[in-house]
């Protein structure tokens, strides 16, 4: 049978589609050229706007003011001269025009070292995203590792990759924990070591995205930080992880920083915090910090010191440290003082409330328990058959947050065992602070953060996770022992000036007067209040 031939609109509907594809690409082509001169202002005017843009936030709040009266100053010399407003537009666009000009090219395929690294990745990958009976897999030895990256990736200056994007096949098991946890220990590995990755699952879309984390600042000291009663600051962390930011000092500069608020008080769902750490980690800086961010907001401080190093002696004798003790009987008197006065609390809070009468004032004022090393002192106690100083901490743990008490208990990963139900059950907020791996991080905070933990980093740099929100990092604020001779100046001067006060013996005596150092009660730095028993 003789084949019918096609309808001519048929037979030429493909000539058609052609030549109108080429006159719709001329006509592109030629209006780009039109409107280049009006696209490179544009993005020239954009540039500058940014520049701008930088330079104000840079610009410290007080010196702001100068600025604006200069550039109203020169906005009305302008406007005086004649012909002004005409040459400063014209000033204006040939600026954006050379800067919306001046574009580097972008580099559109990767260099040869760059693919091999590429193809190097997605051969180590192969095993984990591919299994013996897919007809089309994704991920096989000697594959095409474009249609699994596609063009979603970054490489900086050494040639390591800086963001990738991964597609894996749909029958991956991307819930299960140890399944990723392997994924992101290859993408570690090949990609570099060294530094700190971040991975997002995308398990509806079956994409993984691998990014590289800028470290967190260590340049920001302890001061003053613009927050509510009730709010603490325990760090900063990336700008992407927390909505809120506030004003620090950073060296010379005053920016915006997006801190780890930790909110404590009668509404708060976390009322007490536990720091782990390895030694030199950090944990004791953290306590520091919280310990001079109560006393800012009029709260009283209880500090016990399991390893009896010193390290809180600037804290002894200011107003509102009701104790700083050291010794095993200090620590059992002060911390059953505070059960007692946790009671007291709560048993005024109730008549009051029966009475229809306002609670005290002497009740609402926030009573903050530092515990340092607690398992240290169970050691003492256990050894001399005394009560362990952790059971005093039941009454403020249990019901701290309705007297306004707050618990804050730090000790090192080698002595987590020591701790007791009652700690962990009632700590919900956590922070992991020093080196750590995966899975000490998993231990104390619930969870693995979504980031590979690197061996070596500054004090102060971890983890935190408040109750059930997510893990971030977590940068503490440079608080060190004012009376460390390691201390710089600066960071002595930040401390002390946070002190009720603002002044201190240590400052009143002359540089070269012999023998320690006391505070203004006469009492030398690392001695109890109260005598060991």
């Amino acid at each position: 049978m003789a084949r019918r031939p096609l309808p001519r609109i048929l037979s030429s509907g493909s000539a058609s589609i052609t030549r109108s594809r080429e006159i719709a690409r001329t006509a592109a082509d030629n209006a780009t050229d039109v409107l280049h001169p009006l696209i490179t202002v544009t993005r020239g005017l954009r540039l500058l706007a940014g520049a701008g843009g930088r330079k104000w936030s840079a610009t410290p709040r007080d010196r702001r003011g100068h600025v604006l009266f200069l550039g109203a100053a020169c906005a009305l010399a302008v406007a005086l001269i004649p012909y002004g407003p005409l040459l400063a537009l014209i000033s204006v666009m040939g600026a954006a025009a050379w800067r919306g000009h001046d574009r580097t090219p972008a580099k559109t395929r990767p260099g040869e070292a760059e693919t091999e690294r590429l193809r190097a990745l997605y051969e180590a990958l192969v095993p984990h995203f591919s299994v013996p009976d897919d007809p089309g897999p994704l991920f096989s030895h000697g594959g095409d590792w474009e249609k699994a990256f596609g063009t979603s990736y970054e490489f900086d200056g050494n040639g390591r990759l800086t963001r990738l994007q991964v597609s894996y096949p749909a029958y991956f098991t991307d819930g299960d924990p140890l399944s990723r946890a392997r994924v992101e220990q290859v993408l570690h590995a090949k990609s570099g070591r060294g530094r700190e990755y971040h991975f997002v699952w995308d398990e509806e879309g079956n994409r993984l995205h691998m990014s590289v984390l800028a470290a967190l600042p260590t340049t920001i000291a302890a001061q003053r930080f613009v927050t509510a009663p009730g709010e603490t600051v325990l760090g900063f962390t990336d700008a992407d992880a927390v909505r809120r930011t506030v004003p620090v000092r950073d060296g010379e500069v005053t920016r915006d920083a997006p801190p780890v608020i930790w909110r404590t008080g009668a509404r708060s769902t976390e009322p007490h915090l536990l720091i782990v750490g390895h030694p030199g980690g950090g944990t004791t800086t953290l306590m520091r910090s919280l310990a001079l961010q109560a006393l800012q907001h009029g709260g009283d401080v209880l500090v016990v010191e399991g390893g009896g190093t010193g390290e809180y002696g600037f804290l002894t004798g200011q107003d509102g440290v009701l104790a700083v003790e050291s010794g095993l009987a200090g620590a059992l008197a002060t911390l059953e003082w505070a059960a007692h006065e946790t009671e007291r609390r709560l048993i005024a809070a109730n008549r009051a409330r029966q009475a229809g009468h306002p609670e005290p004032e002497d009740i609402k004022r926030p009573l903050w328990i530092l515990l340092d090393r607690p398992s240290a002192l169970g050691h003492l106690a256990a050894a001399d058959r005394r009560q362990d100083p952790q059971e005093l901490l039941q009454v403020p743990l249990r019901h701290g947050r309705a007297a306004a008490v707050t618990v804050v208990v730090a000790d090192a990963f080698d002595s987590l065992d020591a701790l007791t139900e009652t700690v962990r059950t009632h700590t919900r907020a956590r922070a992991v602070l020093g080196p750590a791996d995966r899975e000490q991080v998993a231990a104390v905070l619930g969870t693995p953060p979504h980031t590979t933990p690197t061996p070596d980093v500054p004090p102060g740099r971890g983890y935190t996770r408040l109750g059930n929100g997510p893990v971030l990092r977590l940068q503490v604020p440079a608080t060190p022992d004012p009376y460390d001779g390691a201390t710089s100046e600066a960071h002595r001067r930040a401390v002390l000036d946070l002190l009720p006060g603002g002044t201190t013996a240590v400052e009143q005596a002359a540089p070269e007067t012999a023998g320690p150092v006391s505070t203004h009660k006469d009492q030398p730095i690392g001695t109890p209040a109260v005598a060991e028993g």
